[in-house]
């Protein structure tokens, strides 16, 4: 009985300054501290990311040619896999000879495979190029609907198509383009560390002010063509290369 007692004794003694010292809820709260801090400094980066950037850029724009919201949704169905200089060689005569989408519900296949050919997956593209402007003619009048749930129902058209397509035609932002670009910038600037855009588009968005949403994604779709490339990043000649956790700098 004795040795029993000094057991549980010795057993309560060891878990008593886990209760006493408050060690584990202690804790919790310099971790939040942390996450606290970690949150600014993050929101601070990304303030100085989007000034600098507009300071660099003061032209950062959509880089696909077009006119109106079908043109555009269009183009960045075609520009999947490919560049949008080589879209913007094939959207004229493309809207030329399917000036709406009523005239593209009733094209060929065969005809706009050829108008597409050198974008790359041409078949697919077609398929989904008629059967878009189908379904905007069947069920929206032939109109480019305005938000993202309809959109994402139309065939061949995503979530990074539909935020091209409102952020840039129709000034609404739902939420942040995330292409392959964009994709790198974030993760090599520290604002996200997952490679999902879905995931990535969620990290960035409390980032930046929502209206300038579509902006952020120029002006990073900019800043990786011109200076922050793939392979060899131009780190030397980088205005963010101070704030920047990859800068080689």
């Amino acid at each position: 009985m004795t040795a029993a007692r000094r057991g549980r004794g010795a057993g309560r003694s060891r878990r008593a300054p886990a209760r006493r010292g408050g060690a584990r809820g202690g804790g919790k709260r310099p971790r939040g501290r942390t996450a606290t801090a970690d949150g600014q400094a993050l929101r601070r980066r990304a303030a100085l990311v989007l000034r600098r950037l507009r300071a660099e850029y003061p032209d950062a724009r959509c880089a696909l040619d077009h006119q109106n919201a079908y043109q555009l949704l269009v183009a960045t169905i075609l520009s999947a896999q490919c560049t949008d200089a080589r879209v913007n060689q094939v959207t004229p005569a493309f809207f030329a000879r399917y000036p709406d989408p009523f005239a593209l519900a009733a094209a060929r296949p065969a005809e706009v495979e050829e108008l597409i050919r050198s974008t790359g997956f041409y078949r697919n593209k077609t398929r989904s190029l008629i059967g878009m402007a189908q379904a905007l003619v069947a069920e929206h009048g032939g109109e480019v609907p305005r938000t993202m749930a309809a959109l994402e129902g139309l065939p061949g058209v995503g979530r990074k198509t539909a935020n091209v397509v409102l952020g840039n035609a129709f000034g609404i932002n739902e939420g942040i383009v995330v292409d392959t670009h964009v994709t790198r910038l974030a993760r090599r600037l520290g604002l996200t560390k997952h490679t999902d855009a879905a995931k990535i588009e969620r990290d960035l968005m409390p980032l930046f002010p929502q209206d300038e949403w579509a902006l952020v994604a120029h002006l990073l779709i900019f800043h990786g063509r011109r200076v922050c490339l793939a392979r060899r990043p131009r780190c030397e000649a980088c205005v963010l290369n101070d704030i920047c956790p990859s800068s080689l700098v």
